[in-house]
């Protein structure tokens, strides 16, 4: 099983539970349907790696900034950066066919995380931050999520047992794009003028 690290502890999640299509911005830049409903998809702990690859199974990977929340004792404790990985080209491919997106999602290696740290306050505060070769990229903050943190919580309380350990990714801003072997990749989650934590990848 897969861990992450949270102030030197290793958890493993049993599962990490994202939020789909939760940045109007990033709807918009998809040619997406702001949907009725907070979108909810999972990918498994085997998706959890370490490595940024730019192709998985000969598809380019698009990257996901994100702030990832993790779950202990029935709330949130602790934040640190997501990049949710996608095969695009198979996601449209599946969505125009209206079958699961697993496939384009959850293959393994899809969910890289940086160190989680615990919340120092409210986690509406929260906001993320993501530098390609020095370059901001995405930048997102909670107050411009349709579902904000607690309105995650709750809605996912309502029909799934959400375990110690597990990540919720609650989606990302616009900015996404094509991974591109090489470049490097600084992930920030910033709360007030503050990093609370931060992640350096270099695409394989």
């Amino acid at each position: 099983m897969n861990s992450v690290s949270c102030q030197g502890r290793q958890i493993t999640p049993s599962k990490i539970v994202c939020i789909g299509r939760n940045y109007v911005a990033h709807i918009e830049e998809l040619g997406n349907e702001i949907p009725d409903d907070m979108v909810v998809f999972l990918k498994p702990n085997s998706a959890i790696g370490n490595t940024l690859h730019s192709v998985r199974d000969g598809e380019p990977l698009h990257y996901e900034g994100e702030i990832a929340l993790l779950v202990e004792n029935g709330s949130f404790s602790a934040a640190g950066f997501g990049l949710d990985l996608t095969k695009r080209r198979l996601q449209g491919t599946l969505k125009q066919a209206s079958l699961p997106w697993e496939r384009a999602k959850a293959f393994d290696g899809a969910a890289l995380f940086s160190e989680f740290v615990p919340l120092p306050g409210e986690v509406d505060d929260l906001a993320l931050e993501l530098d390609i070769n020095g370059s901001l990229r995405q930048t997102g903050h909670c107050g411009l999520m349709m579902y904000p943190p607690a309105t995650i919580l709750s809605q996912l309380r309502s029909f799934m047992t959400l375990e110690d350990g597990d990540i919720v990714m609650t989606g990302t801003p616009a900015g996404v794009g094509e991974v591109e072997a090489g470049s490097q990749f600084t992930g920030r989650i910033r709360h007030g003028d503050n990093t609370l934590t931060s992640q350096f990848w270099e695409a394989m």
